[in-house]
This record gives C-alpha cells, sequence and structure tokens, in this order.
C-alpha cells in the first residue's frame, strides 16, 4: 500500500468517524444503498460513491456508458452511445470538463494510444444501438482515430475491403489495443469474433479467432474486448475476452496461443491491466441455480493478481476449491448492475462504467 494511500485510508476512517448519519444516494426512498456502501473483499475494498459524476442528465444525457480511459493529464475520458455526447470528460472529483461526439450511435469502445509525448484515442462503434422504437437495430461498425478533442485522423473499414470477409458479413467492433510498435488489435466482438491486427497506420497484417478452428484454443466467442498485457516486460500478450466462454485468452503480439484464464459464471468485459492486477467489468452472471439472461441485472467487478481472483466488488467473495475457482454471484441488493468496464487511477480507485444501468452515469470506488 503506497503511502498516499494509507494517508488517504486514514483520513478517510476519520470522516466517517464524524459523521453522525448516514448519507443515502440513489434508492433513498428505500434505504437500499447507503451512500457509503464499502464493496470488495481482502486487501481490495471499497468505499462505493454513487453520485460521483456531477453531470445533468438533461444537458447531457447519457444511455450507456461503455468504457473509461485516463489520459496523461488525469483526465478520466468515457465512450458512451447517446449522440448528443458520445465521448465525456471528467476531472477525478466527478466534474464535467467537456464533451463531444455526435457519430457514434454504436459507440463502445475507447482505447487511448500515447504516441511521441501526445495522447490519442480509438473508438469503436459496434454497429448496435437502439432506435426510437426502442427496438435494436445493427449496421457495419466503425473504428476511428482520434484526438482526444475529437478531430478524426482515420478510420479503418470494413475487412471485406482487404478480403477477410465474405460480402454479408457483419464487422461489429468492440475493441481496439495497440501494440509496442504501434499495431492496432481490433475485437469483431460482435461481428465473426476475430481479432484483426493492422500496423499503425492501419495496413492489414494478420487475423485469428473466430469459430471452428482445429485448435479450439483459438476460438473465441463474442470477443468482446482485447488489451495488452506488459505485466512481463520481455513477453508482452494480447489478451482477448472470450465472454460467452467466461474467459480471458492470451495470445503473443503474432497470434499464437499461450493460455487461458477461465472465469466461471463471469461474463467478463475488456481485461484492464494496472500494475500486477487484471481488474474487469462482470456485466452478468447466472443466479444461483438460474439460467443466464441477458436482461436481467447480474453485474460486478472482479479483481485478479496474476491468475488468482482476489477481490469481487459488488459481488460474492471469491471462492478457491482444490485449486478451481468457483462460480461467483451478485450481492443480493445489487449495488453495481452491469460491470462493463474499470478505469484505474494512480491511487487504485476503480471508476466503474454501466451498461444498461438506467441511463446512470459511471460509479466510483473509492479503494480503502
Amino acid at each position: 500500500m503506497t503511502s498516499r494511500r494509507k494517508f488517504i485510508k486514514k483520513s478517510s476512517f476519520a470522516a466517517s468517524a464524524l459523521a453522525v448519519a448516514p448519507s443515502f444516494g440513489f434508492n433513498i426512498l428505500t434505504n437500499k444503498h447507503p451512500q457509503e456502501q464499502v464493496l470488495g473483499h481482502g486487501d481490495y475494498r471499497y468505499r462505493l460513491h454513487r453520485n460521483w459524476a456531477k453531470i445533468s442528465n438533461v444537458r447531457n444525457p447519457i444511455l450507456n456508458c461503455h468504457e473509461m480511459v485516463m489520459d496523461r493529464k488525469g483526465r478520466l475520458i468515457m465512450m458512451g452511445d447517446h449522440t448528443d455526447n458520445n465521448v465525456l470528460i471528467f476531472d477525478k472529483s466527478g466534474k464535467l470538463l467537456d464533451y463531444w461526439g455526435t457519430a457514434y450511435p454504436g459507440g463502445h469502445g475507447m482505447t487511448l494510444s500515447q504516441e511521441g509525448g501526445e495522447d490519442f484515442l480509438f473508438l469503436t462503434d459496434s454497429g448496435w444501438f437502439l432506435d426510437k422504437k426502442g427496438e435494436w437495430v445493427r449496421h457495419n461498425g466503425r473504428v476511428t482515430k482520434t484526438t482526444t478533442d475529437g478531430r478524426v485522423l482515420f478510420d479503418i473499414g470494413h475487412p471485406q475491403t482487404v478480403g477477410i470477409y465474405k460480402e454479408g458479413e457483419h464487422f461489429c467492433p468492440t475493441e481496439v489495443t495497440t501494440g509496442p510498435n504501434g499495431d492496432i488489435y481490433v475485437a469483431d466482438g460482435y461481428g465473426q469474433d476475430y481479432i484483426i491486427q493492422y500496423d499503425s497506420k492501419g495496413q492489414y497484417i494478420r487475423h485469428w479467432g473466430g469459430h471452428d478452428n482445429e485448435d479450439k484454443n483459438y476460438n473465441l466467442s463474442n470477443a468482446h474486448g482485447v488489451a495488452m498485457d506488459y505485466r512481463d516486460k520481455d513477453n508482452p500478450y494480447v489478451v482477448c475476452t472470450s465472454r460467452n466462454e467466461n474467459t480471458f485468452k492470451f495470445f503473443t503480439l503474432d497470434g499464437k496461443y499461450v493460455k487461458s484464464l477461465h472465469l466461471p459464471n463471469m461474463y467478463v468485459c475488456r481485461p484492464v491491466f494496472s500494475k500486477n492486477n487484471l481488474y474487469a467489468g462482470v456485466c452478468w452472471s447466472a443466479p444461483k441455480g438460474g439460467v443466464f439472461n441477458w436482461k436481467e441485472h447480474t453485474g460486478f467487478v472482479t479483481v485478479i493478481e496474476g491468475d488468482t481472483v482476489v477481490s469481487n466488488p459488488g459481488g460474492t467473495a471469491p471462492v478457491y476449491s482444490k485449486g478451481q475457482l468457483q462460480p461467483s454471484y451478485q450481492l443480493a441488493d445489487k449495488p453495481i448492475l452491469h460491470g462493463h468496464d474499470v478505469c484505474v487511477d494512480e491511487d487504485e480507485n476503480l471508476y466503474i462504467c454501466q451498461w444498461n444501468a438506467n441511463k446512470t452515469a459511471p460509479l466510483k470506488l473509492e479503494r480503502i
């Protein structure tokens, strides 16, 4: 624990001791969610701040908060799917600093790329959005590189243009990551489930994943996320989500399978790496004795040290039996509805984006 976080922890406890009455947040009528509810397990426990984001739903409406990154200035940049403001930019107090973006009705993925002392964003429009009738509509998706103030630098076209998709096959990208040499890896998580590798200029190199591979380790089912794992500096990996398998799959930079990390019952979104840890939003978890239903609110967040789950904020404590992780479940009072993404700041606080969460803004989990 850093000395800074030790000081914050002591200050927080002191402030809590001075409080004369509890403060209630989102569901004040039923008192279901105390404003300073503590979530998580072991050394990874967090105070939940529901009203962290200081925005007006009238001026800056939200449908779904999909992903968030932190730039080198410490600003928190969020991608959503409301075309009044696809991108919202906050400071760490939750104050809205800026907003832009009207061209991404299926706004989904956001990845920060740092190049030559400057920050850039890779945005993905998944191609899926709700129309005015409340029905899902699909169009071909989009991958765009922009500056942090929204200036478009280039788009990556439909993979059919380079001969790797057949006519009529949908391209519905959900995530992008960039490699140490600037190569771009696109996860077609709502389309054909390929990971498509391009060079830094958007020129096709190779692809892998998809379905029906002879070696089943290469199969991906809902390749929802992709990220770069630099925890072993000499052997960086491309880590891909196979959400329907409750699994992260690790590959070399040229797409050779290395290993899998299976997380029973967790429908995980993209992997997020910070120091030695992997963090992920869990969009759903099947209830005990029940059947998985994507319409139900069953999500939480998971924290993984190395390959071991150590905390499930918003969910039940991780349990291992004979070295095998057992299923984890959402807490009964549903403090987190759908964990779609996690952003980690330098004090190891977490900012949680939620999908299908009643149009709510991101949550903050303050580490204690």
